[in-house]
């Protein structure tokens, strides 16, 4: 069958057809049914050079040899055993070498998981109630964080099925607004457990912190006797060796980790200093369990992943996200278009927007019918990003120059469509 077919049948299984929102577009996904380094095939033959890769994890590209080898010889002997091994240790040893806040750690099974324990572990440490996160933020499915804007009072429910009282104690506030924050903070800090951030907001598109943004975060937050939680699940061992807090030389309380760390698998893992993180059970009275955290499988891709990742991989794969972006800029400013370039790393994307985006209420005021158009171009031009203006694209090792001289030139292509 056809991805047509396929779609038509998935729609009597499937809420929409498929099992995550995000991957719905019109007139229907494609379906996808294999991938090698840089590529995806769809179940037509089609090609396509993919910059979504499982929406970040994939930093290696598909099917890296080291890890399916891996990852093969673990499932050999096990996949699952509900007892420690040694491989926990191992990763658990990478990364908190690498992650300055990550003294102990906890593996779970996806970031959603990750921030919800965070979350509680921060009210269980300090006692008090309430969170601050940022508008446009996402922090995973959960009731605490699926919220709607507030600006400075209680927020409500963003989906049917949560109950109002599960998000009276979650604040919001303008991302990049010293002077907003400062004021929330003064109006309920005593009972204020932690302020939890993406330090790049990847799931509106790519907004970076404006300079010292994050240096404030750090210093409101130890003023008030308030938990920081750097939410790096996107970030997280993509910008650098120790992620955001190392590229910005910022070291929050709580980390939260996924995508990268599982290798392609799902995981996702909390870290933080040791007097905070001894308070999750057994040491402690915060609870947290899962029958599939620290899963061997898992475990294995992350520990082969992250043993790849030195300081040159960083250093030529954001050499390659530096090139692209100004290649970028450059047709952006040759076709004479109001839009803008951004990402840092090796995450890019294009908003659809006359204004710097440096929050959520600027990103919203993008252009995503003719972001539609652009995105519909591209897989014409047998590229494959995600289908949302408010999502971010990446590269991975596996991309040469070759994949990204055809991304530029089909970038220029699509853009022209759009504007036609």
């Amino acid at each position: 069958m056809n991805s047509e077919e396929l779609f038509n049948e998935s729609r009597k299984f499937f809420p929409g057809g498929v099992n995550s929102p995000v991957r719905a577009f019109k007139p229907y996904p494609i379906f996808i049914e294999k991938s090698k380094g840089s590529k995806i095939w769809d179940v037509e033959g089609n090609e396509y050079i993919d910059h979504c890769l499982g929406y970040g994890p994939l930093i290696l590209g598909h099917s890296d040899s080291k890890v399916i080898k891996d990852v093969c010889n673990q499932a050999n002997i096990g996949t699952a055993y509900g007892a420690p091994t040694e491989n926990e240790i191992k990763l658990a040893k990478l990364v908190t070498e690498r992650v300055p806040c990550a003294e102990m750690i906890r593996f779970v099974n996806s970031g959603t998981e990750a921030t919800m324990s965070a979350i509680r572990l921060a009210r269980g440490f300090t006692g008090k109630n309430k969170i601050v996160k940022f508008e446009g933020s996402y922090h995973g499915a959960h009731d605490y964080v699926l919220v709607k804007s507030g600006s400075g009072a209680a927020a409500l429910p963003d989906s049917l099925g949560i109950p109002n009282d599960t998000t009276k104690n979650t604040l919001t506030c303008p991302y990049n607004d010293i002077v907003a924050l400062k004021k929330l903070i003064a109006d309920e800090k005593e009972d204020i457990a932690a302020v939890i951030v993406e330090p790049v907001m990847g799931n509106i598109g790519c907004v970076e912190p404006n300079d010292g943004y994050l240096n404030f975060l750090r210093e409101i937050t130890e003023e008030n006797n308030i938990l920081l939680i750097f939410d790096e699940v996107i970030t997280g061992f993509r910008l650098s060796r120790g992620g955001a807090q190392t590229y910005y030389s910022i070291t929050p309380d709580i980390v939260t980790m996924g995508k990268i760390i599982g290798g392609g698998f799902p995981m996702g893992a909390f870290a933080g200093k040791s007097e905070i993180m001894e308070m999750i059970a057994p040491e402690g009275n915060v609870y947290q369990a899962g029958t599939f955290n620290g899963n061997p499988i898992s475990i294995k891709a992350g520990l082969s992943t992250l043993e790849q990742l030195d300081n040159k991989f960083y250093r030529n794969l954001n050499k390659k996200g530096d090139y692209l972006r100004s290649q970028i800029s450059e047709l952006i400013m040759d076709l004479s278009l109001n839009i803008q370039t951004v990402g840092l790393a090796s995450m890019f994307q294009i908003y659809f927007n006359e204004d710097r985006v440096t929050n959520y209420e600027i990103a919203k005021k993008s252009d995503i019918d003719r972001f539609s158009v652009y995105f519909h171009e591209l897989m014409n031009n047998g590229i494959f990003i995600p289908p949302s203006q408010f999502e971010c694209n990446f590269l991975s090792s596996s991309h040469n120059n070759e994949d990204i001289e055809k991304l530029i030139l089909a970038i220029e292509n699509s853009l022209k469509i759009a504007w036609k």
